[in-house]
């Protein structure tokens, strides 16, 4: 296999250092290994800027996804109802985990490019006072739209909601005051800004919320409560965890201090994507999303013209040392490139002279 460099949202490219942590094997029930698990979980709170006398962290095994669906399914009661907010595939999906737990809900769409209304979200509010809960992808990488989690934010506080932010795409590499902001469970997985590698995903979750939530949990081994109850005793996890990726997650967190924390990580991702938005602009290439909305996540692309063959184009790039984000999510024909993982300025150059050249190639 060519080694290239991966430009998606995860999983993405890390650092050697990273992946050198996976060389070694650990014992779930060593102290060593729970120690790593204990001080992922302290340092999570740290990067949330929240503190453990109202939030705890909860790893979970599996992917973003089944952490998404571990948060649904524990911090519901059957009584309550949850508010969807859905622009893209990923809060749609939240919508699936719903119907396939039995959750009540109502989901609010938007188009895939817009933001959610807020006067139509407080409509549905105040006609509603069954609802209890409020779900919104905070990135939705289907597009690389960032959300107004700010506005959202003040509506759940209105209106005295349980908030529920998927930043999956964002945490770590978007800055946000999540206590500020009153989120009650922040989801995020390890592949994603922080920069390890796929195997688990965490929640940050408020301490009284979470202590409510014995006995809700419409599963086993995705019960986020109990997971907290037996993690919190001295690291172990309930189950087999993923060993390599948590070592490796703890490193990559150093990495990520290293760097400067999440104020020098957003830098670095957001001139990522200021550089690939300006050059691919020059040789033909707009956004779907408005620079105003634009996250520094992912972006994604519509095609330059009709004869426009992605895949083509795809192997092309892929064969000099890039791969792209294949298959597209929207209704008209789009590509996504992502401006995270160990990617700098001068892999975002090439990339873009790659382009040029195969688009010049594609004119003759």
């Amino acid at each position: 296999m060519n080694s290239y460099k991966l430009l998606t949202p995860g999983p993405l490219t890390t650092t050697a250092t990273v992946k050198e942590e996976m060389l070694f094997d650990r014992c779930t029930w060593d102290q060593d290994y729970k120690d790593i698990t204990q001080k992922i979980r302290t340092q999570l709170l740290d990067l949330a800027g929240v503190t453990a006398d109202e939030y705890t962290t909860v790893l979970m095994q599996g992917s973003g996804t089944f952490t998404v669906e571990s948060v649904m399914t524990t911090s519901l009661k059957k009584q309550d109802k949850a508010l969807i907010i859905t622009n893209g595939a990923y809060g749609e999906r939240i919508v699936k985990i719903a119907d396939s737990i039995g959750l009540q809900y109502q989901q609010y769409s938007v188009a895939y490019n817009a933001y959610p209304d807020e006067a139509e979200l407080r409509c549905i509010l105040e006609e509603d006072p069954q609802i209890t809960h409020i779900v919104m992808v905070h990135c939705e990488t289907t597009t690389g739209i960032l959300n107004p989690i700010e506005m959202v934010s003040d509506l759940a506080k209105a209106y005295e909601k349980t908030l529920i932010i998927d930043a999956m795409s964002s945490f770590a590499g978007v800055e946000m005051d999540v206590r500020a902001l009153g989120i009650d469970y922040l989801i995020s997985s390890a592949n994603k800004c922080i920069q390890g590698v796929p195997g688990f995903g965490f929640v940050i979750a408020k301490l009284d919320k979470l202590k409510a939530c014995k006995g809700n949990a419409r599963s086993l081994s995705l019960d986020l409560y109990d997971q907290w109850k037996a993690m919190d005793k001295d690291g172990k996890w309930r189950y087999t965890s993923p060993t390599h990726v948590v070592a490796a997650f703890s490193k990559a967190i150093d990495e990520l201090i290293e760097e400067g924390g999440i104020p020098a990580r957003f830098h670095r991702y957001q001139q990522n994507n200021q550089l690939l938005r300006e050059k691919l602009a020059k040789v033909g290439f707009q956004t779907y999303i408005t620079d105003e909305k634009q996250s520094p996540i992912i972006t994604t692309f519509l095609y330059p013209h009709d004869s426009f063959q992605f895949e083509d184009f795809y192997l092309y790039v892929k064969e000099r040392g890039f791969v792209l984000y294949p298959g597209k999510l929207t209704e008209v024909n789009t590509f996504r490139i992502g401006n995270i993982g160990e990617i700098h300025e001068e892999d975002i150059e090439t990339l873009c002279s790659v382009i040029e050249e195969y688009m010049g190639v594609m004119v003759k």
